[in-house]
């Protein structure tokens, strides 16, 4: 029986705002923390201590109730709203992302993001064959049933966007949702905010850095049932999003191209690495009729019962605690290695992870790795 509610309660909901938007308070933090203390006041409550156990020296910046409170004025005001995982509404397949994050703002249709959806990005200076195919492909995938999902890049993801106009597009934002970029993609920012649904996890008023991009690409990867790349350079954003799908477990799309072409390599590497080659929109919808939609991912009714429920005792801590600094260094490591490789119980490994990530000397890479930063003045 699913028992998700509807919404959070009005207070949990503010306070599980401010726990996201206070200091060193990453998405795998967030919810370690209500999984061990249950609400988001008592995490609130308990931050500064675990701070100062993981070696902090300065008080932790815990955002206020009025700062938090201005940005859900702000965002109501703007004709926004805002969903929490935990509520009915979140998307089950960005729940099911570990790393996802706990909430997002929005503008426009959110009943899009409980659609089966799928991913188009690409260059941002593609040619013109890539911008009509990716228009295309967004077009056919609407009207087959799935949503397109993209990052409003200029070049190949605004092309994917402008194609699915008509039967339902989502933009992730670096940025707050209020916050249009590139700045040429105004117009067709507005037009999303009309026909389809933009979403972040950024605070509002936020101007995305570069820094935001591939938490975005995980926001493109988690709602979707899979990732096409049309056209992307080696290193380039698109290919993050690639590899993101695959550390989700979704598939992974490539539109093969010349080898004379820089923008081919991406798609090119990817089909050789094992993504799935297709050369037509219909290719794609019918793999994407293979797989589970979201409807098949169970919604658990407490999405943040994984985790430590209470901490391992206060001398096992103290020895973990030891054990695991001179372990860490700024070369990342698996967490599962340190479990295995010291030999402590994965409670302990995971709270000492948890407080050093707040007092600012670790920090969480993807795939499940960690790295030592110096300590904080």
């Amino acid at each position: 029986m699913n028992t998700t509610p509807d919404r959070l309660d009005a207070a949990e909901r503010l306070a599980r705002l401010r726990l996201y938007r206070s200091e060193n308070v990453g998405p795998v933090a967030f919810r370690q923390l209500i999984a061990r203390f249950r609400t988001g006041e008592a995490a609130l409550e308990a931050l500064p201590a675990l701070a100062r156990r993981g070696g902090r020296r300065r008080a932790l910046k815990v955002c206020p109730k009025a700062e938090a409170e201005r940005e859900l004025d702000a965002l109501d005001a703007a004709g926004g709203w805002m969903v929490h995982r935990g509520e009915r509404a979140f998307p089950r397949l960005l729940a099911a992302v570990e790393d996802g994050p706990p909430l997002l703002s929005g503008f426009g249709h959110a009943h899009l993001l409980e659609r089966p959806a799928a991913a188009i990005v690409g260059a941002r200076e593609c040619s013109l064959n890539g911008r009509r195919l990716a228009e295309r492909f967004g077009r056919e995938l609407g009207e087959a049933g799935f949503v397109t999902v993209s990052g409003m890049a200029k070049g190949i993801d605004a092309a994917a966007h402008r194609g699915a106009l008509e039967h339902g597009t989502v933009a992730a934002l670096a940025g707050g949702v209020d916050v249009i970029y590139p700045r040429e993609n105004r117009d067709l920012y507005h037009e999303i905010k009309q026909r389809g649904a933009l979403v972040s996890e950024m605070p509002f008023g936020l101007v995305g850095q570069a820094r935001h991009f591939p938490r975005r690409n995980r926001l493109i990867s988690g709602l979707s049932l899979g990732v096409l790349i049309v056209e992307a350079r080696q290193r380039s954003g698109s290919l993050i999003t690639a590899r993101l799908a695959g550390e989700h477990g979704r598939e992974v799309f490539a539109l093969p191209g010349s080898p004379l072409d820089p923008r081919a390599r991406g798609p090119n590497d990817l089909i050789r690495k094992g993504a799935m080659l297709v050369e037509s929109p219909e290719e794609m919808i019918a793999a994407l009729r293979d797989l589970p939609g979201p409807a098949a991912v169970e919604a658990p009714s407490d999405p943040f019962g994984a985790g430590p429920q209470a901490p391992p005792d206060a001398a096992a801590l103290e020895a973990a605690r030891a054990e695991i600094r001179q372990a860490l260094s700024p070369t990342p490591v698996r967490i599962d290695d340190l479990i295995r490789e010291l030999d402590l119980a994965p409670a302990a490994v995971l709270t000492v992870l948890l407080e050093m990530e707040l007092a600012g000397t670790v920090v969480r890479l993807p795939g499940g790795r960690v790295a030592a930063l110096a300590p904080e003045a």
